[in-house]
């Protein structure tokens, strides 16, 4: 999941300048879960528009607010309100902000700042796992990301700066690739130490990324 954050309150004032009427958009997945773009949040941020002197002409929490075709259609079946608003505040990530500007046409706010790609290990807590780098090396690594869990996303490790098992960086975290040779040993693959990754192939990673998945 997209973990993300919502904005200070002024940054969001301040980005709705000139604009007296605003319709809301949350997502009900990813920013739900990180309490983030909600029902309730975006209940919390009416309130918080309305007591500032803006109308808020309405408001939609879409269930996939990065799904285009799902997001033309809710906003459309919100017409009036979405037409007679002067922009529109996003409760979402990075991608459902962009989804909701191409289907509206109107002046479009993030109000969330998206993180990182997210794991959950329990409510209200997550950690990064995984850094979207196109070419995936779980399988070498026993599972572990190097590139992602260690901060300095070695491929071949542990660097000189592991003492007793722990991350120079943060002496409260224990080493990624003490992890790794530990989940390897548990696996009774340890063979799979002597081999050098390669360093890592860029081009498999482009921008903007595009995938069609053939029928």
């Amino acid at each position: 999941m997209i973990v993300s954050r919502q904005k200070p309150f002024t940054d969001i004032l301040d980005a709705l300048e000139g604009a007296s009427r605003v319709f809301l958009v949350g997502c009900a997945k990813c920013a739900t879960v990180c309490k983030a773009g909600g029902e309730e949040e975006v209940w919390q941020i009416q309130e918080a528009l309305t007591a500032a002197g803006k109308e808020v002409t309405g408001s939609v929490v879409i269930d996939e607010a990065c799904h285009m075709l799902r997001v033309g259609r809710d906003l459309r079946a919100k017409g009036e309100m979405v037409g007679s608003a002067e922009a529109l505040l996003v409760l979402a990530c990075g991608a459902g902000v962009q989804s909701v500007a191409a289907s509206s046409g109107k002046q479009t706010v993030a109000g969330l700042d998206s993180l990182f790609l997210g794991n959950i290990r329990r409510f209200g807590q997550f950690e990064q796992k995984c850094s979207l780098c196109g070419e995936c090396i779980l399988t070498e690594t026993g599972g572990i990301c190097p590139v992602t869990v260690c901060p300095k996303g070695l491929l071949n490790g542990p660097c000189g700066g592991m003492d007793g098992g722990r991350c120079e960086t943060d002496p409260d975290a224990e080493c990624a690739w003490a992890q790794i040779h530990e989940r390897l040993r548990t696996l009774g693959r340890t063979e799979r130490l002597a081999v050098i990754i390669p360093p890592k192939d860029f081009a498999r990673m482009p921008k903007p990324g595009k995938l069609k998945i053939e029928k």
